[in-house]
């Protein structure tokens, strides 16, 4: 019996901890579209992991392939957010974007942990989800 309880309190230990990880990654997502919508991209730019952030220079760099290459990133009617999975030892984020036109896409977002938080370290779009396309 000590050993099933145990067994439970060690699951629900790994269970939280992995629920305050997706609470985190899902706020860092979420702050970094709010400041898209909100045409920021010097702050969305900080949401970026280092080798995004070299990749593009700078925000306004970060902000043209966005609007060009995620249009529906920088100006979704709504989002949401679905699994969190761990692939080859990286973490990605499922998210369910609807964009103005009422299309749905599904994107991974690859998230690394550095040490001041999760950073996002690139973005796949996954394709068109609505059934109706």
């Amino acid at each position: 019996m000590r050993r099933l309880l145990l067994a439970v309190s060690l699951s629900a230990g790994l269970a939280s901890g992995a629920f305050a990880q997706s609470d985190e990654i899902e706020a860092n997502i979420s702050a970094q579209i709010q400041a898209f919508k909100a045409d920021d991209f010097a702050t969305a730019f900080t949401f970026a992991s280092p080798n995004i952030q070299r990749l593009f220079g700078d925000p306004e760099n970060f902000g043209i392939m966005v609007r060009r290459g995620y249009p529906m990133v920088w100006r979704p009617a709504d989002v949401r957010f679905l699994e969190l999975r761990e692939i080859s030892g990286a973490l990605w984020q499922k998210v369910m974007i609807t964009d103005g036109d009422g299309r749905v896409h599904l994107l991974d977002y690859q998230m690394i942990r550095q040490e001041n938080g999760w950073k996002i370290n690139g973005v796949q779009l996954l394709g068109n989800s609505d059934p109706a396309a």
